[in-house]
C-alpha cells in the first residue's frame, strides 16, 4: 500500500486503479439497511431514508472519483482501466425492500419471533434490520433463492452487525426458510452434494 498526503491507498502501487464491484442488488440491500438502522434508532420516516440514499450515491461517487485521482497522482506512467462511475445501484429494488419492510415491518416481526431467543425489541438494529430485510424476501421474492437471500443476509449482518451477529442471524432465518420456503429447502437438502 502506498501513502499520498498522509492517506493510505485502497490499491497498490502500480496496479491499475478499478472501482469496487458490488452487484446493484447487493448495494441496494446495503441501503436498506442503513435505512432501516435509521428507522429503527433515529425515527426517520421513509422520505428521509430516501433522500439520504441520494447523499450516500453521491458520496461514494466522490469516493471513488478521489481514489482514482490519487493512484493518476502517485502512478503518473499507469493509466487507470476505468474512471470513476456511480454506484449501479438497482434503485427500484432498493425502493420496494425498504417501503415493503417498513409497510409491514409488524407482520415480519411476528413471523420472526418464535425463531428468536429474546423478544425481537432486544435486537440489535442491524440484526433486528436484516431479520426483517431476510424475512421479507423469503416472502416476497421467490424468484431469489432462499439460499442466496440467507447469504446476503449473512453478509450484511458480517459488514454492519456485531462480531458474532451473523451467526445468530444465519441461525434464525434458516428456520424461517424452513417454514417459508419448505419446498425449496427440502429440495437442496435431497440434493447430492456437488461432486468434486
Amino acid at each position: 500500500m502506498s501513502k499520498n498526503d498522509g492517506k493510505v491507498l485502497r490499491h497498490q502501487v502500480g496496479k491499475p486503479w478499478k472501482p469496487r464491484e458490488k452487484s446493484p442488488r447487493r448495494l441496494a440491500r446495503e441501503y436498506v439497511i442503513q435505512g432501516l438502522y435509521q428507522w429503527r434508532v433515529g425515527g426517520n420516516d421513509e422520505a428521509a431514508i430516501e433522500a439520504t440514499l441520494e447523499s450516500l450515491v453521491i458520496a461514494a461517487k466522490a469516493i471513488e472519483a478521489e481514489e482514482a485521482a490519487e493512484f493518476a497522482a502517485a502512478n503518473p506512467d499507469a493509466a487507470p482501466e476505468t474512471t470513476a462511475k456511480e454506484p449501479p445501484i438497482d434503485r427500484n429494488f432498493f425502493l420496494a425492500l425498504l417501503r415493503g419492510v417498513l409497510a409491514q415491518h409488524e407482520a415480519l416481526a411476528a413471523e420472526i419471533a418464535p425463531c428468536l431467543d429474546r423478544p425481537f425489541d432486544e435486537l440489535s438494529p442491524i440484526e433486528a434490520g436484516v431479520l426483517l430485510l431476510g424475512t421479507f424476501e423469503f416472502k416476497h421474492h421467490p424468484e431469489t433463492p432462499y439460499k442466496v437471500i440467507l447469504n446476503e443476509a449473512i453478509e450484511l449482518a458480517k459488514s454492519f452487525g456485531g462480531t458474532d451477529g451473523h451467526k445468530y442471524v444465519n441461525g434464525v432465518l434458516d428456520k424461517l426458510a424452513a417454514r417459508l420456503r419448505p419446498v425449496e429447502v427440502e429440495a437442496r437438502k435431497a440434493a447430492p452434494p456437488p461432486s468434486a
